[in-house]
């Protein structure tokens, strides 16, 4: 057993016969693992922050969990690591790391954390079931279920209850912040959400996700906190972290999320609700005022958005561009609401029930949440802020009101990287430059693996994200790309834009579906070409008997992806979801076709807002933002091909400028080298 105070040896952890090849059958040592968890060993013991882009089947988790656990057990203290998705922290927390608690020199403990919503509490269920007939009649099964399961449950959270109930059900006995009586509660010493912060507590390593995270980064501004003190943060899929702050610095207010707030107090559809049944039945009418009110808000936001001149073409489901000024209409709703928090404050004083009080309690505060956001919103008092409203074309056609910052940077220093000695951040896609061994500069590639000490090739990432000091590192794929993959270039098709591009295109499209016999992830920039491309190809796909999975059309995004690994002979079209974090490995997916170059299209507030700004700046939007970023998407959608080191398949590119424009180069330099094949026209 090694003493906890020596420092580990990463040669021989991932060396043969080391805790590595002893936790993981059939490990095989790889250069570029061993090189990341150098690096992330010596960032965490030298208290600085890490940017690390490693490719596809480097094994990065085990590269940053080995130091990390290392440097948790040393110190006596806690590193989170977070991620985007819920598949990686399955995988961390259900593999990686009890495979390595298995074979590891030192005894540690390593805990999931969710938020507490995820909870069930159980003095809401006993509320709930008590005031069943008045809260939701139509969902009493669903609660007798969820009694009977709390009675079983050792997790108690959302994850683990064998049914999914209905958003109402559960938002009615989900444990929450301020409708908790702590130690007071009777359930406190078996409160299901009590037993996962005392686990978090001894736990050296926490596993979370990006939204928890930053919801813990920003309560700690005031000094509160949802998780444990911890030292050291490591961010996977760190290439999202810009969206996940955009939303959580953001507003969003939707029609759905004001009628489920208003329906939850009374809904006079069905004449359920807290307020039934309490002695708050005079108050329904302040519901239904507020409810009227609210409707005749969203008919305004409505009627002014479809005046709005500023449209773009469509990129995704939402229409148009909607971007707004200050009180771009009049706010006839907040004194209704305003009267209803009254009236529900006065209620709270006067009950006897103290569980009735909590839950008036908590309705309160979502009033008060509304109208904050609502006149920040209106008022738009924040600088450096876009307000936009957004129409789904969806059946119930949801309205939004929107804000985000034009830039998330500076938010996100101060809270992540100004407070934290070292912050370790890694995907497969964060560098807009060259790949180790595909570097244009023709700097070694062994090991493929390249400190950037310029750290150019980072810029693009670091700047969005408000980090300024910081070591990099780029490391390759240990895959044979050369072997496993081919590309095909059409060097003859018209320019995306040029109205004779689809019908070119799918033809281009028939021969590699052919060629491969489906099995293809055909990926787009706009679900409207997706729709042109699918009329053109649905008859052809159905004499040559390939089925079309549609995304937006039958299934979801997870049933499309079953669907097409089980059943064989598919193509699959896909947007914007399907760039990045889609993993389906072997012949399933033997093709992927890059319709287009995939450039932002300034169609939205925010991104049309921030190119704005660079340009007020003096610099040039598109070499600044919009080619690394499209550079990076690219990336993402090549990575969907090779997953192992025995998956073998095509890449197609039919956006002609890869070839003919200045910038072409870069997308290629960005990627591993292929064998690479420029198609003429009629070969």
């Amino acid at each position: 057993m090694i003493p906890v105070t020596s420092a580990l040896n990463i040669e021989e952890v991932f060396g043969p016969g080391g805790a590595i090849s002893r936790a993981f059958k059939g490990y095989e040592r790889r250069l570029e693992q061993v090189k990341m968890a150098k690096v992330v060993q010596e960032a965490l013991g030298g208290k600085y922050h890490l940017v690390v882009e490693a490719g596809t089947g480097v094994g990065k988790s085990l590269a940053y969990l080995v130091p990390a656990i290392e440097r948790a057990v040393i110190q006596s203290s806690r590193v989170i690591i977070s991620t985007f998705t819920i598949s990686l922290q399955e995988q961390l927390i259900n593999k990686d790391i009890p495979s390595l608690g298995e074979s590891w020199p030192w005894r540690f403990k390593a805990v999931l954390a969710k938020g507490r919503g995820n909870y069930l509490c159980k003095r809401r269920l006993e509320f709930a079931m008590r005031r069943q007939i008045g809260l939701f009649d139509q969902f009493g099964d669903a609660l007798a279920e969820i009694s009977d399961w709390a009675k079983q449950t050792r997790d108690g959270s959302l994850s683990d209850l064998p049914f999914m109930p209905d958003a109402r059900v559960w938002d009615a006995v989900r444990a929450e912040h301020g409708n908790c009586r702590g130690r007071r509660c009777g359930h406190f010493a078996s409160c299901f959400c009590q037993r996962a912060r005392r686990e978090l507590e001894n736990a050296n390593v926490i596993v979370t996700n990006h939204a928890l995270l930053f919801s813990d980064l920003a309560l700690r501004e005031d000094d509160v906190s949802i998780l444990p003190e911890y030292k050291w943060v490591i961010i996977d899929e760190a290439h999202n972290i810009e969206r996940v702050a955009e939303e959580h610095f953001g507003i969003d207010i939707s029609t759905g999320a004001v009628r489920f707030l208003l329906d939850g107090l009374y809904n006079p559809r069905t004449h359920k609700g807290l307020l039934v049944y309490t002695q708050g039945g005079k108050l329904t009418d302040l519901v239904v005022k507020a409810g009227e009110a609210a409707g005749e808000f969203f008919r305004r936001v409505r009627q002014w958005y479809e005046n709005n001149e500023e449209r773009g073409p469509s990129t995704s489901s939402v229409r148009g561009n909607g971007r707004c000024y200050k009180n771009f209409v009049e706010d006839n709703v907040s004194g209704h609401f305003k009267e209803l928090q009254r009236g529900l404050a006065q209620l709270a004083k006067q009950t006897k029930d103290e569980d009735e009080r909590f839950e008036l309690t908590r309705n309160i505060n979502r009033c008060s949440a509304l109208l904050q956001d609502l006149e920040a919103f209106l008022q738009q008092s924040k600088q450096d802020y876009v307000y936009w409203v957004e129409v789904s074309e969806n059946r119930r056609e949801a309205i939004h009101l929107k804000s985000a910052p034009l830039n998330v940077g500076p938010d996100v220093k101060r809270c992540l990287f100004d407070k934290f000695e070292s912050v370790v951040m890694t995907s497969a896609t964060l560098s807009s430059g060259s790949t180790p061994d595909n570097n244009i500069r023709g700097r070694a590639s062994s090991p493929r693996a390249v400190e950037e000490k310029n750290r150019g090739g980072f810029e693009f990432f670091t700047k969005r994200v408000g980090l300024e000091e910081f070591k990099g590192l780029c490391v390759g794929s240990p895959f044979d790309y050369q072997r496993q993959v081919t590309i095909y270039i059409e060097k003859d098709l018209p320019e995306p834009n040029d109205e004779k591009f689809v019908e070119s295109a799918c033809e281009a499209v028939k021969k590699y579906i052919l060629q491969t016999q489906g099995r293809a992830f055909v990926l787009f920039t706009s679900y409207q070409m997706l729709e042109n491309f699918a009329k053109q190809l649905a008859e052809w796909l159905e004499e040559n008997n390939i089925e079309l999975l549609q995304q937006g059309v039958g299934f979801d995004r997870s049933s499309l992806l079953r669907k097409f690994k089980r059943d064989g002979r598919h193509i699959l079209f896909g947007t914007d979801s399907f760039w990045q974090g889609v993993d389906v490995a072997g012949e399933a997916l033997s093709n992927v076709i890059i319709v287009r170059l995939p450039f932002a299209v300034p169609d939205t507030p925010l991104l049309a807002g921030r190119l704005a700004k660079i340009k007020e700046e003096g610099g040039n939007p598109f070499v600044e933002y919009q080619l690394p970023l499209a550079i990076i998407k690219f990336k993402q959608g090549f990575g969907r091909l090779i997953r192992t080191k025995t998956d073998t398949g095509i890449v197609v590119i039919l956006d002609s400028r890869i070839l003919s424009k200045f910038y072409g180069r870069r997308f290629l330099a960005a990627i591993p080298k292929c064998r690479t094949e420029v198609v003429a026209r009629g070969s």
